[in-house]
């Protein structure tokens, strides 16, 4: 009962640490509804935790791989399976070396075992090929750690496809709907088994060096709190879905500052129509409506080595905002700056841009090292026309300038003509001010705030009411 305690107590905590919203209570809800199932029954456990504990669909993946490394299959279901003495993973060459795969008889031989699961279908028989194939050659002689990539090597899943549409489509006419399903269904069942290894592979990790060490490296942070400078190209893609809507709802709260902030000029007839009714006396003034038009936006992003990647959250938050201002232009600087909205076509890919950036876009002056000071005057000089009292700037960067000049009264300036200006920074705030870091005082002509994750850039948006 203490082990059992001990594990839930410690997945618990590392779903927090992973990012996932778990309450004590629903911690006590995972446990009030261990009492109704069959301990034994690990998928039972599972999908009780998972009906207690994770609210979001984006949180599942990561919920299955901490439960998978906190509650591993048990030895009697085939966890510990350990190549066959009788039978040899691979075969040897004269010399004692593997024999390359393709000419291994044995790998030839497992890979047809594995064409035969794909094809039936059966998850638990491909579960247990996939143990026993993490065994045989997820680890070769002289590695200490278990990788994926020996046994995707030796098995190439990829390759079966011909073989099995052969044998399911024999007869039948190719390129129509029945090939489209089958290759469908095939390339859902090679991703399984892909799952299958690299969770088996985590697993043996966890063993041989401890859970909480695997957790840390195998569970990447749930999308909405993933630093943007951590995130793949497929990840980058996950968050320009999730950024269209957070850059709505920045362009109407800038709208509702500005409704709030100004109201339209005096009208006359309807003030002295109502004054009427009090003797002539204008108790209640009216004005005329203010015309309703999309705000101006300008991005200023830092593009140097050390916020590169916070780059890719720029464009995609620059993406976003093009649909919902009348008026977008994007500037990155290093050490100068050039305008960027020429990047900036409809449809284009992001990861695209930032490759076309990085080769056409003038933004080095000398060092090709962070340099705010001339950075920001150079857009004053060449870009001043940018800003107008209708726009709102955007600066995003972490406010490291090498320790040179600031320029701090020529941003002063910018700041004053424009309607809105804030300062998104990449960097953990504990980090401000320390080595090169002016963030503070920049921070007292912009309003800066810490902005490395979707929940920090939702928080920054909830802020401007």
């Amino acid at each position: 009962m203490a082990s059992l305690i001990d594990r839930h107590t410690g997945f618990v905590a590392e779903l927090r640490r992973a990012g996932m919203p778990v309450s004590v209570a629903e911690g006590l809800d995972a446990v009030r509804a261990m009492q109704a199932i069959d301990l034994l029954d690990r998928e039972s456990l599972r999908a009780s935790y998972a009906a207690t504990l994770v609210k979001r669909p984006q949180h599942r993946p990561t919920f299955d791989t901490l439960f998978d490394l906190w509650f591993p299959g048990a030895v009697g279901d085939g966890a510990g399976a350990h190549p066959d003495p009788d039978r040899p993973a691979r075969t040897l060459d004269d010399d004692g070396r593997p024999v390359p795969p393709a000419l291994d008889p044995e790998v030839q031989a497992r890979r047809g075992e594995l064409a035969e699961l794909l094809l039936s279908g059966d998850d638990a028989a491909l579960r247990q090929f996939a143990r026993m194939a993490v065994a045989d050659y997820g680890r070769t002689p002289g590695q200490e750690s278990w990788f994926s990539f020996g046994v995707m090597r030796a098995m190439s899943p990829e390759t079966l496809m011909a073989r099995l549409l052969n044998a399911v489509l024999a007869g039948q006419e190719r390129g129509g709907m029945a090939e489209r399903v089958a290759r469908r269904t095939f390339r859902d069942r090679i991703a399984r088994f892909e799952a299958l290894v690299a969770g088996e592979v985590r697993r043996r990790i966890a063993e041989d060096t401890g859970v909480e060490r695997t957790a840390r490296i195998a569970v990447r942070p749930p999308l909405e709190r993933l630093d943007f400078s951590a995130a793949n190209r497929a990840e980058l893609s996950a968050l320009r879905r999730e950024v269209h809507p957070l850059a709505r709802k920045l362009a109407s709260r800038l709208v509702q500052k500005q409704r709030h902030g100004r109201r339209g000029r005096l009208d006359f007839r309807r003030t002295v129509r109502a004054s009427l009714a009090s003797g002539g006396v204008p108790l209640t003034t009216h004005h005329r409506p203010r015309r309703p038009h999309k705000p101006e936006l300008v991005v200023l992003c830092d593009a140097s080595d050390s916020v590169s990647s916070f780059a890719h959250f720029t464009l995609l938050l620059t993406f976003a905002l093009r649909e919902q201002f009348s008026k977008v232009r994007a500037f990155a600087f290093i050490d100068t700056t050039d305008e960027i909205t020429r990047f900036f076509a409809p449809g284009a890919d992001v990861t695209d841009a930032m490759t076309r950036l990085a080769a056409e876009a003038d933004l080095v002056w000398i060092t090709g090292r962070s340099n705010y000071g001339h950075a920001i005057k150079v857009f004053d000089d060449r870009y001043r026309d940018a800003i107008t009292p209708k726009t709102s700037l955007l600066i995003l960067g972490d406010a490291r300038s090498n320790y040179g000049e600031l320029s701090l009264p020529v941003l002063r300036s910018l700041v004053d003509r424009t309607r809105h200006a804030y300062w998104l920074n990449p960097e953990p705030r504990g980090q401000w001010d320390t080595g090169d870091s002016a963030a503070s005082r920049y921070g007292e002509l912009v309003p800066m705030y810490e902005c490395r994750n979707l929940t920090q850039l939702a928080a920054f948006i909830e802020e401007l009411t």
